[in-house]
């Protein structure tokens, strides 16, 4: 929880820091670093040890920064993060940050599962109905996961609408467990 609030925080701060045209750049660079963060133990190593000095930390995020399109603002506060102990927050901030970028732009982030690859005509249905029902834009990702067995796993937001056979099974043994 408090975690979640100083991710927030210090992604408003960032957003209200910077202006229209660098706001992708930051986005996708904050994306990449999250993920690096989340993927990579030797970087999260350097960037919470304390044998790393705080220039050391800096000048390796504003590096991989720099690979990936950040703006100078988004280096800066890049800095910031590490001179205030809170670079462990960066795939938080990363999320956070997504959530203000989607939420000023109108659009709704929408991860669809499904078994096998989904022809086109059926991605442009899903894409056309999640729009009706959710009343605005939407960004949709395709995945395909073997372990569904077949139906389809929509995540949007925090919100899962799991119409998977492994889903169905997983309830109906609660169901069956429970009494």
């Amino acid at each position: 929880m408090i975690k979640t609030a100083v991710a927030r925080r210090y992604a408003q701060a960032l957003f209200e820091l910077l202006d229209q045209s660098t706001i992708e750049a930051t986005r996708g660079t904050l994306n990449g670093l999250g993920q690096a963060m989340k993927d990579s133990a030797s970087l999260r190593h350097v960037v919470v040890s304390p044998a790393f000095g705080i220039d050391e930390k800096i000048a390796v995020l504003t590096e991989l920064g720099g690979r990936l399109g950040c703006p100078p603002a988004a280096k800066a506060f890049l800095g910031q993060l590490v001179k205030k102990n809170r670079v462990g927050f960066l795939p938080d901030i990363a999320e956070a940050f997504a959530n203000l970028v989607d939420l000023s732009k109108g659009t709704q982030q929408v991860i669809v599962s499904s078994a096998s690859p989904l022809p086109v005509t059926e991605q442009d249905r899903i894409k056309t109905r999640l729009r009706d029902q959710l009343k605005r834009e939407v960004d949709v990702t395709f995945h395909t996961d073997a372990g569904h067995l077949a139906g389809l796993q929509i995540h949007i937001g925090s919100t899962v609408v799991d119409s998977t056979v492994r889903g169905r099974l997983s309830a109906m043994r609660t169901v069956l467990t429970r009494e």
